[in-house]
């Protein structure tokens, strides 16, 4: 059973090969989701930001996300502090989902959507990892356009992440997601067949 990191920076079409990859049958385990999961009220994760960050980062029991992110997109120590305190816990979940994902259907494909894998540097447990790939300035105007962003706040958060070519140099297959929509799902759909031939 193969274990797939896919990674890509923001706005990069990753969730969209994620989602075309479950449609095919893969269990994907999304790492932003446990990293919202274990940010939720009366979580250890969420008492650890507000004890360094700040107790403002926190209204009503719930985490101010866009004001953790004006605090660290564009800083990089301030960033590094954040990542040090999510990044251990986030891993320590990951794995037990891949155990438990295993022990469901130990035949099954298992994709880890994790947008931060070049900053996290993994652990080296990869069979293939796959990077969604577009250039800055489009994956810029996406987060402009489709997620309401200014342009200044979307080259902060595109500059705080690993460069294309560090995601690249990870990458065993990079999927365009520069061009339509049809494309980047016909690229999946060769991984696909690719991940599940008979050896």
């Amino acid at each position: 059973m193969p274990l797939i990191a896919l990674t890509g920076g923001i706005a990069s079409g990753k969730s969209t090969v994620a989602a075309r990859l479950a449609s095919h049958g893969a269990i994907v385990i999304d790492a932003d989701a446990i990293v919202h999961e274990l940010q939720a009220p009366h979580q250890p994760l969420l008492e650890e930001i507000a004890a360094v960050f700040g107790a403002d980062m926190v209204v009503d029991r719930v985490l101010d996300r866009a004001r953790l992110g004006q605090a660290v997109f564009g800083r990089p120590d301030r960033l590094a502090q954040l990542n040090a305190i999510v990044h251990p816990a986030v891993k320590q979940e990951s794995q037990r989902r891949f155990a438990e994902a295993r022990e469901t259907d130990p035949s099954a494909v298992i994709v880890y959507d994790v947008p931060l894998l070049a900053e996290a540097r993994g652990t080296g447990e990869w069979d293939l990892v796959v990077v969604a790939d577009a250039p800055a300035e489009i994956r810029a105007e996406r987060l402009v356009t489709l997620r309401g962003l200014s342009h200044d706040d979307a080259e902060r958060r595109i500059g705080s992440q690993a460069s294309d070519d560090e995601r690249r140099a990870l990458a065993d297959v990079v999927i365009d997601t520069s061009g339509t929509l049809e494309h980047t799902r016909e690229q999946t759909d060769e991984l696909w067949a690719r991940l599940t031939q008979p050896v």
